[in-house]
């Protein structure tokens, strides 16, 4: 088992200490957040509040993911950068793979790209990008992130993207591995399809076991059983040593756990954030290894 630290719509200047804290305590990753803007007005409802309600993302800091990660890396050696997750659609996937390339060779190949499509259509229309069709276009844009990330000329011509031959440098020597978030249908499919792993936001245990179960199905019958997969989740049994064993034994790779409700303003003093990552460290990472 990994354990990725997860922390969001804080204090950026307390970013730099969490994730050279994170490291020390034995963390393995730490997950770098996006969110874009956050529209004045809108009627749609966030999918993982029990009440839809969105407000708690109004003012809530978010730096982009990979100046934050570029950022993070710089006052780190081992710890790993999972995007949790980029808005892959709204992204050109040309300058997505530029970005995700640069990073990883500075880096060292600490990075892995957790993509995930937006809720929100305020996204897509202030970007002038169409709401319809963007599962296709995700599923466009991971097929170019996948060819420009091989370092050769690569074409595509698509419904949504298309450009003759072209070829980015640098790229790292393994390919930056793609983790697809969601729990609905297609996202587990797309998961099972595409993806490298694929990233839990939160959910009931039986709503987790209902996507470990099929993901499981869903491999098999794109004939991927045997191929690594990570599974990054969140639940309540990652606070405990018996917990992780569990997850272990359902196949989560890597256990996501946080200290504070991130659906809430931040008030957390930063030693408390660090005071509770190296409690968690000695009581669990520490028993589980």
């Amino acid at each position: 088992m990994r354990f990725s630290f997860a922390e969001s719509m804080c204090d950026p200047g307390q970013y730099a200490a969490l994730a050279v804290a994170a490291e020390r305590a034995g963390f393995d990753s730490f997950t770098v957040p996006e969110s874009i803007f956050y529209p004045q007005h809108s009627n749609s409802r966030y999918p993982y509040t029990p009440d839809g309600a969105r407000e708690f993302l109004e003012s809530a800091p978010f730096v982009d993911p990979f100046v934050l990660a570029a950022a993070l890396s710089a006052v780190t050696r081992r710890l790993r950068f999972t995007t949790f997750v980029l808005k892959l659609p709204l992204r050109h996937p040309i300058l997505a793979a530029k970005q995700a390339n640069s990073l990883a060779c500075l880096c060292g190949g600490r990075l892995a790209l957790g993509v995930g499509l937006s809720p929100w259509p305020e996204d897509f229309g202030a970007l002038g990008i169409p709401w319809r069709g963007r599962g296709r276009r995700m599923d466009e844009a991971i097929a170019v992130l996948r060819g420009l990330g091989g370092g050769d000329y690569f074409e595509f011509h698509g419904e949504h993207f298309d450009f003759e031959a072209l070829k980015i440098c640098p790229v790292p020597p393994q390919p930056v591995p793609i983790l697809i978030g969601g729990h609905s249908e297609p996202a587990l499919r797309r998961a099972a399809r595409l993806g490298n792993g694929w990233m839990s936001a939160g959910s009931s245990e039986q709503e987790l076991e209902h996507c470990l179960t099929r993901l499981r199905e869903l491999r098999r019958e794109h004939g991927r059983s045997a191929e690594p997969f990570e599974v990054h989740a969140i639940s309540l049994d990652a606070y405990t040593p018996d917990g992780i064993k569990r997850l272990t034994e359902r196949g989560v790779t890597d256990a996501i756990v946080g200290f504070r409700n991130a659906y809430q303003r931040d008030t957390m003093p930063l030693q408390k954030k660090l005071d509770a990552l190296n409690h968690y460290a000695d009581t669990v990472i520490a028993k589980s290894r």
